[in-house]
């Protein structure tokens, strides 16, 4: 191995604040896999709350790993080496399991990438005995895990906390005599998926059905924790190098109580979970001490209860608050003066919807009023930066929606300006704008992605109707990653082949080509609700209300023409 890669190791070691390292010797262990760079990994509340649950048990030593980047990729072709976990820089061959987190479906395009680096052949049934056990979790997992299913011997469903344990006792069972019986008798435990005890049919571009081994479930059904104060995350390691590393990070709670149709953490972390108030003062306490900002996580940051106590807890502890964005129906002054308190100058915002029909189209249920109200409290306050996040591509959305949004951005553009100007000094309003990407366990799962051309049309009238306007910013996800997103979120395990290939040639659109894969029907195609679906093999306990839902939003509108 080069010496510049073991010398990094070491420096990160040295920067990093946390968990205690162990040492190997008489102990299952395990590499935990962040399928990306290392500043995305430790950034990631996730991946840190399993490597703390992993390292908690006295007989479990968990060491972690990541995607090199660019120079240390030179580095690995150089010495031909193979990839080293991070504590004691051993090849990802000699543990036991390798544990792959995965949060974004993007990051399913780095996996066989790992196995290479790490000389392990990708596919589990290529793998023998002698092999490291290799199982995955996490968000994206959750949500679909078909198209990686092939990578993996087993898969968590759910929370990690809740998931874990009953596994790792079955571990520990010296009674288990070989892979097959492991993997048989982790199928029995709740939320542990076995890709190979299950089978699919295909035609072109859909799974025709599901057809499972005996003795193991049909379904696998989605596991969560009850208790949050057990089981919540917080910063665990403390590193230079991240995205966060000026703060601690707190999760308040799970999920999301409005369950906007688009959005999968309204339907995935089912039932909508918070912390009590005296569990997360402690978690200050401790955060406290090794930074001075908090930043809170969750998907619903102004729902949880008590937000406003624990926000001027954190400040009477001369401590400021960080938040991701806020619900606009949410906003109250005095979360806004903590903000400003903090040293907050940009606070983000999530329309969604352009026009108030889209809006309650995809259940957001906020008005343009509120909307405003919320804006004109912001600078009232002297915060004159908005970040606002807009999703474009939704179904059924029309010219006459989109020039709502020019609408919409202009009266809002127009209060920063005639503030800014009494003042003596500039606002900006910057504008996220994001490709509508259809995600399993959501009401729009059986919805289409726009096609790419119609986007171009739709992201090129946005950028001229704002290009003209001071004091306005407009930043467009890629369309192109946009549509890869969506076609590992609805893929299946064809798509296995494809990602190998992806890797070898590293040009995803030639190895879909070379594979004669039409991405385009998996991607664009509506779904007649009551088709089979490649996530159908997980029971998230939300089928009848996405039904519902779905139905609310179009009634039989879609059900009609798709069927045409």
């Amino acid at each position: 191995m080069s010496w510049k890669i073991i010398e990094k190791y070491r420096k990160t070691l040295a920067a990093e604040t946390g968990i205690a390292h162990k040492k190997w010797g008489g102990k299952v262990t395990v590499c935990l896999v962040y399928p990306n760079h290392y500043a995305v990994a430790m950034s990631n509340l996730g991946f840190q709350a399993v490597y703390a649950l992993f390292n908690s048990s006295p007989d479990i030593l968990c060491e972690r790993a990541f995607l090199p980047d660019s120079r240390e990729l030179r580095e690995y072709e150089k010495s031909a080496s193979r990839l080293l976990s991070l504590e004691s820089q051993r090849p990802l061959s000699d543990f036991d399991i390798i544990a792959f987190s995965v949060s974004f479906e993007n990051d399913y395009l780095n996996i066989p990438a790992i196995f290479d680096l790490a000389g392990i052949p990708p596919l589990s049934a290529e793998r023998g005995e002698k092999s490291p056990l290799v199982m995955g979790g996490g968000a994206a997992l959750t949500l679909n895990p078909e198209p990686v299913a092939d990578f993996l011997d087993l898969i968590c469903i759910g929370e990690g906390e809740a998931v874990l344990w009953p596994f790792l006792d079955l571990l520990k069972n010296e009674t288990v005599p070989d892979r097959t019986t492991l993997l048989q008798k982790s199928a029995q435990l709740p939320g542990i998926y076995v890709p190979r005890f299950y089978s699919f049919s295909y035609d072109e571009c859909r799974v025709t059905a599901i057809t499972c081994t005996e003795g193991v479930p049909s379904r696998v059904k989605r596991v969560w924790s009850a208790d949050l104060d057990l089981a919540g995350a917080t910063t665990v390691i403390l590193s230079p190098e991240t995205e966060f590393s000026d703060m601690y990070l707190v999760e308040l709670s799970r999920g999301c109580p409005h369950g906007c149709r688009f959005c999968a953490a309204g339907y995935m972390y089912l039932p909508y979970r918070q912390r009590s108030l005296e569990s997360l003062k402690k978690e200050v306490a401790e955060g406290l001490k090794h930074r001075r900002k908090v930043g809170l996580v969750a998907a619903a940051v102004s729902d949880f209860r008590g937000i406003g106590e624990l926000s001027r807890h954190i400040l009477e502890c001369g401590g400021k608050v960080s938040v991701s964005s806020l619900r606009i129906d949410g906003l109250d002054e005095e979360m806004i003066d903590v903000l400003k308190a903090s040293g907050h100058r940009t606070i983000a915002l999530a329309p969604e919807g352009g026009s108030q029909r889209l809006r309650d189209l995809i259940g957001k249920n906020i008005s343009e009023e509120q909307i405003l109200s919320a804006c004109d409290r912001l600078i009232r306050k002297d915060i004159l930066n908005l970040k606002l996040y807009f999703i474009i591509g939704l179904p059924g959305e029309t010219d006459g929606d989109l020039l709502e949004l020019v609408g919409l951005v202009k009266r809002i553009r127009e209060m920063v300006i005639e503030a800014a100007r009494g003042r003596g000094r500039l606002g900006e309003v910057i504008l996220s704008v994001n490709p509508f990407v259809p995600k399993p366990s959501t009401p729009f799962q059986w919805c289409g992605m726009e096609n790419l051309k119609s986007l171009e049309q739709k992201a090129n009238y946005l950028q001229n109707a704002f290009g003209r306007l001071s004091n306005v910013k407009m930043k467009l996800e890629s369309l192109r990653d946009a549509y890869l997103q969506a076609l590992l979120s609805r893929g299946d395990r064809r798509l296995s082949t494809f990602l190998i290939q992806n890797s070898r040639l590293g040009n995803w659109r030639r190895a879909a080509k070379e594979l004669r894969l039409n991405t385009d029907a998996m991607v664009y195609r509506n779904i007649i609700p009551g088709d089979t679906l490649p996530w159908d093999v997980i029971d998230n306990h939300a089928g009848d209300r996405l039904r519902q839902e779905y139905l609310k939003a179009f009634g039989n509108v879609y059900n009609r023409e798709w069927r045409a």
